[in-house]
């Protein structure tokens, strides 16, 4: 018996069911580049930015994809020959990028030499004033009580020798005008003039120190290494030795600790006075951030970073390595990349990729310099992208088989 017109149409559209599933498939695979794929990626083989960034060409701003470029032994012996950027002078880019973010007007230079490097007495200073064979002018030793004191018009007052300007003067001028007036009255003055308390200038010490606070500056100058470690020692862990701030009579000057500590640079360590505010900065700027599939602790889960770099210096393989490295089970060695955000006007924005399949590749990521706000991207694996596109129409198939029947796509199922 021929089968009925209604169960020829039945039969054919069970026939075309498992096309229908296919081309559906098909239809959400096509689009997983763009929508089904979770979180970030980078685009296959591609050999620019998706994003358009502001770049610096012939002293105007232009936006522009950037060219990817890749990590290999020719980038590598190009940026040691430009290694003077990062040397210890001012110009290091560690030092240009903390001015950068946080719109310093640190001058790049030390301040003025004094013309002087004496003690000058100043208002509230002490003074103990000894003129020999003559104790009743002169303060008992040890009574700073009864000692005499610049007024704060920089004057003080001593029998026989009335008003005389102090304050701005070394002693020996003091004693020198002491010894005049009172020769007038005194033969053969013998006379000594020295600050037994020091009261009129200090300097303040703040910032990524053990014990900030003030300091006063006596007959011994005091210089920055003096009143750091007056301060108790910066702390190693967050102090920024390379941009320490030194604010003078309403200028900020950039001072590099650590090329006085390792390269010998004394004329680093200058002379503070009166006023001074030295400001040891936390080394929180000088971040690298370490995102994507990196493996922590060995448990292969993906965990974002930023590790801090140590004096202003990191390599590529050191941020790798303080991230948790490569995920061995989701990560793509091939597709490590680091996005350099530059600053306009000094260096523009650079995207770097290193492929290290082969573990001989960290041999060049050691050599490659990172610099501050630097992002380290590990890209995800083909497999784990396959499978989170399958996590993602998963649902939807499990949906449409609700109503109908029709997308049976579980494996080996008829």
């Amino acid at each position: 018996m021929l089968p009925s017109t209604e169960n020829r149409t039945l039969n054919t559209q069970n026939q075309n069911n498992p096309q229908k599933a296919l081309t559906f498939l098909l239809m959400l695979i096509s689009l997983s580049g763009c929508t089904l794929v979770p979180g970030m990626h980078m685009s296959q083989f591609s050999k620019q930015s998706s994003t358009e960034m502001p770049v610096s060409v012939n002293n105007k701003t232009i936006l522009k994809k950037l060219n990817i470029k890749t990590i290999n032994a020719q980038l590598i012996v190009a940026l040691e020959k430009a290694a003077s950027k990062r040397g210890l002078d001012a110009n290091n880019v560690a030092n240009l990028n903390v001015d950068y973010r946080l719109s310093s007007n640190t001058i790049k230079g030390l301040p003025p030499l004094d013309d002087h490097s004496q003690y000058w007495v100043g208002p509230r200073d002490v003074l103990g004033i000894t003129v020999w064979e003559h104790p009743e002018l002169t303060i008992p030793a040890g009574d700073l009580s009864s000692g005499t004191f610049v007024g704060e018009d920089g004057n003080i007052f001593f029998p026989y020798a009335g008003v005389v300007k102090a304050a701005g003067r070394p002693v020996e001028d003091i004693r020198t005008e002491l010894t005049e007036k009172l020769s007038r009255y005194i033969e053969q003055v013998q006379l000594d003039v020295r600050v037994t308390a020091y009261r009129s200038q200090r300097v303040y010490v703040v910032g990524e120190v053990m014990k900030a606070g003030i300091q006063s500056v006596t007959d011994i100058p005091l210089t920055v290494l003096e009143a750091i470690n007056g301060a108790g020692g910066v702390n190693s862990i967050t102090a920024d030795l390379r941009n320490i701030n030194l604010t003078r009579d309403g200028k900020t000057y950039g001072i590099n600790l650590l090329s006085l500590y390792e390269g010998g640079a004394i004329n680093q360590n200058i002379i503070l006075k009166q006023g001074d505010v030295l400001n040891v900065p936390d080394n929180a700027i000088n971040k690298v951030f370490v995102l994507g599939e990196t493996g922590v602790g060995g448990t292969g889960s993906a965990r974002s970073r930023s590790v801090l770099m140590h004096m202003g210096r990191m390599t590529l393989t050191e941020a790798l390595s303080e991230g948790g490295g490569v995920s061995q089970n989701t990560g793509d060695a091939a597709r490590i990349f680091v996005f350099r955000a530059g600053r306009i006007g000094t260096s523009n924005p650079e995207i770097f990729q290193l492929n290290s399949q082969s573990p001989d590749a960290l041999l060049l990521a050691d050599r490659f310099p990172m610099e501050p706000r630097d992002v380290v991207y590990v890209d995800r694996n083909e497999g784990t992208r396959w499978n989170q596109i399958i996590d993602q129409i998963q649902p939807t198939i499990t949906l449409l088989n609700a109503f109908d029947g029709s997308l049976k796509v579980q494996p080996f199922r008829q």
